[in-house]
């Protein structure tokens, strides 16, 4: 079973460069970020003719996400639990079975943080709390689970090219580390770090100042795997190449391979 998270940063602007990467890359499931677009306007029929189920949980103009799966999808919950008054579209759950397992899929999208400290940044850090607490429910149901996404946490300096320019960055600040930390600390494995230890290891480049043509990147984009997912894991990769083509988002997919 593939399964990877992308942040296309909107389906409108990167929908020809989604289904390339879609048609090459052959996920069984893509869990979405940023499709900065309502249920109604995704263009579902594009990953429906290629065999995708289509779940969402969109916003107009900002956030959203999205779970495309060939596999069968149920129990399908938007939203994170914890604060009935959050109506940003950043969390998307469902249940997809494989051949051998059925995996408890979480997609989502973790505030940005910035500018820092402020209510942004409280935000993001009661978010993590309420996160925190569904990832204890999770693990509690003793099923393989998997949350992905654009985390938009560099969870220590080696993820970044220039760690000592994002040092007051909301993404670095020691306590976005150390709720990511809570979170690891659960029981779950950071599915990136558990296959590969080599260093510039990226996943989002920003547009300005040449920072994809000098590799000045950072990793924001896991895969945490409960231990029973993490006993699944046969490889875990980062589609860096994709960074490079025509119009692409800033961020570019990651995936695993569960023996699921």
């Amino acid at each position: 079973m593939k399964i990877a998270t992308f942040n296309i940063n909107g389906i409108k602007a990167r929908h020809a460069a989604l289904c390339d990467w879609l048609d090459e890359a052959e996920p069984d499931v893509a869990l979405l970020q940023e499709i900065k677009s309502v249920d109604e306007t995704f263009p579902r029929e594009l990953f429906e003719d290629r065999g995708y189920n289509v779940e969402t949980h969109g916003q107009k103009g900002f956030n959203g996400v999205a779970i495309l799966s060939k596999l069968p999808l149920e129990d399908v919950t938007r939203g994170l639990p914890g604060d009935d008054e959050d109506v940003q579209a950043r969390w998307i759950e469902a249940t997809v079975v494989g051949d051998h397992d059925a995996v408890r899929l979480c997609g989502l999208y973790l505030p940005n943080g910035n500018p820092c400290p402020g209510p942004k940044y409280d935000y993001k850090l009661a978010w993590m709390a309420r996160m925190e607490a569904r990832a204890k429910e999770l693990l509690a149901s003793e099923m393989p689970v998997v949350m992905a996404g654009d985390y938009n946490i560099i969870p220590q300096d080696e993820d970044a090219a220039r760690p000592e320019a994002w040092q007051d960055d909301a993404l670095a600040r020691p306590e976005s580390r150390a709720a990511f930390r809570r979170i690891l600390n659960l029981g779950f494995t950071e599915a990136f770090r558990a296959r590969v230890q080599t260093p510039e290891q990226y996943s989002f480049w920003d547009y300005q100042a040449g920072a994809w043509q000098r590799n000045d990147g950072i990793r924001i984009d896991h895969l945490l795997l409960s231990a029973q997912a993490a006993d699944l894991l046969q490889d875990c990769q980062i589609d860096k190449e994709i960074r490079g083509r025509e119009k692409p988002s800033d961020h570019v997919p990651v995936w695993i391979d569960l023996a699921a």
